[in-house]
């Protein structure tokens, strides 16, 4: 016998009959590839159809006529594991197009792919990319040529040692085109080379570098350019920052993890003076002291950086002091960071003058320099001076414990006392 109430079925209804509204709403989505109607339905309706619509339509059809919703969000669930939509300002079509486009420039080979698969791609998600992070670039496949000779035939490389052989992707025949882009994050290396590992798969040609400067300088809404992990050199690094200067929107640098010596700090130094940067990375060069000081003499004059990192370099005293003597003129530069860099206590002693009349800095880390009890004598000395530093790293330096804490307690003071100001100064009538 049949029963009429299936208690246990949490779906079961007495509804056997599909409302005529869900009925046309079904034939919208078997049908909308043919007439995609979309913008007259209501919000509800609209949320019907996009859970609804099958993921295998066209992409060249969905990215124009598929609005941002649910069913960019299972296109996403079906493809990637991990989908933290909020790395993309909380847009599910911003994340599928981004990552599909990567994809597409990170398994790109020259020679063998063809432009046109990117350039199409472009075409569609140009509204909507925002940020490209490129993990990997592939460098061209090397072939074996046969060269027939008289007394037997042998295998050879041709242009084994051509650096022009490995240029990588040209990611200038997409940049201009790519009209709301902001950020670029970049490294050259090869995930899974295997046994075919060589050196130059973790490098730029110089063609490559010509042809990103190039494609950087044509994207006029840039905000951010991240080239890390990347074996860049000065020579290379001059030529990138040759199409980097007067660049108008462009904000933050980022050329850690490289090889960047004395030589590009120069030319660095040189794009302080014509550029809006406001935060640089640099940590983890071969920046020495001479470096530092043309980075030094280009810091006393700008107006609009606010972050610098050099950690992991080279400055020793001498472009330690050179920095510290920069921010006596500085008065915009608010996080510094000079961690391992081989300093002593000579540069504190120019870092307390420094204390003493900055009042700008808010930030600074020392860290893993041999300082000493010289220098932390003379850093706490410059502290009771100073009210406005409200960071200050200077673990493993080789000062004394007891006067670190008592540094730390003057810097926790400049921090209670900037947040009991802050309150008072936002409640200031104008």
């Amino acid at each position: 016998m049949m029963r009429r109430i299936i208690a246990e079925n949490l779906d079961w209804t007495l509804s056997t009959v599909p409302c005529l509204s869900k009925l046309c709403l079904q034939s919208i989505v078997n049908n909308f590839q043919e007439k995609p109607i979309y913008e007259e339905l209501t919000p509800s309706e609209k949320d019907f159809i996009q859970k609804r619509l099958p993921l295998s339509l066209p992409l060249h059809f969905t990215a124009n006529f598929v609005p941002d919703g649910v069913f960019w969000k299972r296109c996403c669930e079906q493809k990637w594991t991990v989908c933290d939509v909020s790395n993309y300002g909380e847009s599910w079509k911003r994340m599928f197009f981004e990552r599909h486009l990567e994809n597409i420039i990170e398994l790109f080979i020259p020679g063998v792919t063809e432009p046109k698969t990117v350039l199409d791609m472009v075409a569609l998600c140009k509204d909507h990319v925002k940020k490209l992070d490129i993990s990997q670039l592939l460098p061209p496949v090397k072939l074996l040529q046969t060269e027939e000779k008289e007394q037997g035939s042998e295998l050879t490389l041709e242009n084994e040692d051509d650096d022009t052989g490995m240029d990588h992707f040209d990611i200038s025949i997409l940049l201009d085109k790519l009209t709301n882009l902001e950020e670029i994050h970049l490294v050259c290396q090869v995930k899974s080379c295997g046994m075919n590992f060589e050196w130059s798969m973790f490098e730029l040609t110089h063609r490559d570098c010509e042809s990103l400067g190039k494609a950087v300088k044509s994207c006029k809404t840039l905000k951010l350019f991240r080239l890390y992990l990347s074996n860049l050199e000065d020579k290379k690094c001059r030529l990138l920052v040759k199409y980097l200067l007067d660049h108008p929107s462009l904000s933050t640098l980022d050329f850690s993890h490289n090889v960047i010596g004395d030589s590009g700090a120069r030319a660095i130094g040189k794009l302080l003076t014509r550029s809006k940067l406001k935060v640089l990375k640099l940590s983890d060069n071969n920046i020495g002291g001479p470096g530092a000081k043309a980075l030094a003499h280009a810091l006393s004059k700008n107006t609009t950086l606010v972050s610098l990192n050099l950690r992991l370099n080279r400055l020793k005293d001498e472009g330690g002091q050179a920095i510290c003597k920069a921010l006596l003129s500085n008065k915009t530069l608010l996080h510094l960071h000079l961690g391992a860099n081989e300093m002593t206590w000579c540069t504190v002693l120019s870092l307390s003058k420094v204390l003493a009349q900055n009042k700008t800095l808010k930030s600074i880390n020392l860290s893993c320099n041999k300082l000493g009890e010289v220098g932390g004598e003379a850093l706490e000395e410059a502290m009771s001076q100073n009210t406005s530093l409200t960071e200050c790293d200077i673990r493993l330096t080789d000062i004394e414990e007891k006067r670190v804490s008592i540094i730390d307690r003057m810097v926790w003071n400049n921090q209670f006392r900037t947040q009991e100001t802050s309150p008072r100064e936002h409640h200031t009538p104008k």
